[in-house]
């Protein structure tokens, strides 16, 4: 027998076989198998993916420019001749949001974890990354080929102690660790980690990664992120974000230094060696972002939901809750559970989806339930009639 067929026959029999979706979207609806389902597992956090308000004017407005000054593709890397204006006019506008020096735009928040680590890390450089750090981050920390350790998740005790025997051994230590954690839905201890970082930083260079991929546009009384809910953005040294999620497009950003922003763009591999995003989807995020101060009625209405669902939640499920963002988890156990599970939901006409291993630990298979502000109280209280 094949060696890929045996693979795929022993993740069908545990439970782990994946497979496409044969799925179409109306709005915030899902239609699958004849079937039509409040969608409850986007990241389309503002529900500003289909709204059609916006995309009209948008598009008006770049209908208005002839010839289109932002085509539908760059056909090259950013390096030879796919730097279009609007490119340095989204990152002047991420930099003077943020109030720092610079931002640097990424064909995706994959391409940036993969990318800025490898290129900022040497052999005299130590990474401690949080435990549940997203898989781009693992995989951005591999490539990098450094010394790392993974500290217990939102562990600050353990992260100290790493620090405290390392701390001499290195001449820099970064900090890893996202802002929002997208199987759990909690949140890092960003105020304690810059304290951390200062403590430390008489005895090497101590830097801090943050991705704020599950928090840009959803937190924030401008749309900012964790980072500006816990005012601490001026400290973080590289905060990435994407716009793939609450910010409905498609891409990612990195906000840090002029001099890191140089320096990346002479040294990171995905950025030199990628052709740019269509102009026409940069315009779009540039148009987006703009409005991330006026959406705090869909963030505040995001948060509403989001604590009806967690208490919820948690009256119907023996896991002990860590969530604080729009992200819930319904821990199951095991697979075959969950799979279960989300079937029942489907039917009932709600589109659950599983999430089981390796995503989430073994035992741990869950209904991951992700809200959208285009959510109406009585839709979830529908779904919430279900569980």
């Amino acid at each position: 027998m094949n060696v890929f067929t045996q693979k795929l026959e022993a993740l069908t029999q545990a439970g782990l076989k994946r497979a496409l979706p044969n799925i179409s979207h109306e709005g915030k609806w899902i239609i699958a198998d004849k079937r039509r389902m409040l969608n409850f597992s986007s990241n389309d956090y503002l529900g500003l993916a289909a709204d059609q308000r916006l995309q009209r004017e948008f598009l008006q407005k770049m209908l208005e420019n002839e010839p289109l000054v932002n085509p539908l593709t760059s056909s090259s890397s950013r390096l030879l001749t796919g730097n279009f204006p609007i490119y340095q006019e989204l990152e002047q506008l991420i930099a003077n949001r943020f109030s720092r020096e610079a931002a640097l735009l990424f064909n995706s928040g994959y391409h940036a974890n993969i990318g800025i680590l490898p290129a900022l890390a040497d052999k005299n450089t130590l990474v401690l990354a949080d435990k549940l750090v997203h898989a781009s981050l693992i995989d951005g920390i591999r490539l990098a080929g450094v010394s790392f350790y993974r500290y217990q998740h939102n562990n600050l005790e353990h992260l100290t102690q790493l620090l405290t025997k390392y701390a001499t051994q290195f001449e820099r230590i970064i900090i890893v660790t996202e802002s929002i954690f997208s199987m759990d839905g909690d949140i890092a201890p960003l105020a304690e980690l810059v304290a951390l970082k200062k403590v430390f930083s008489n005895q090497c260079q101590v830097m801090l990664y943050v991705d704020e991929a599950h928090a840009i546009g959803a937190y924030g009384e401008q749309g900012l992120g964790m980072a500006e809910v816990f005012d601490c953005i001026a400290e973080i040294d590289f905060l990435v974000g994407t716009f793939g999620k609450a910010l409905a497009s498609v891409g990612a950003y990195l906000v840090c230094d002029q001099l890191i922003k140089d320096y990346l763009i002479n040294s990171m591999r995905p950025l030199i060696f990628s052709t740019a995003l269509p102009p026409l989807n940069v315009a779009w995020t540039a148009f987006l972002f703009q409005q991330l101060p006026e959406l705090q009625a869909k963030r505040t209405h995001l948060a509403y939901l989001s604590d009806r669902l967690k208490q919820a939640v948690q009256q119907k499920n023996d896991y002990p809750l860590q969530t604080q963002s729009c992200i819930i988890p319904f821990v199951v156990g095991e697979n075959e559970q969950a799979v279960q599970k989300a079937k029942y939901l489907q039917q009932q006409g709600f589109y659950c989806l599983p999430i089981r291993p390796p995503t989430v630990p073994k035992g741990m298979a869950r209904i991951r339930l992700s809200l959208t502000a285009d959510l109406a109280e009585d839709e979830l209280n529908q779904l919430i009639a279900c569980l």
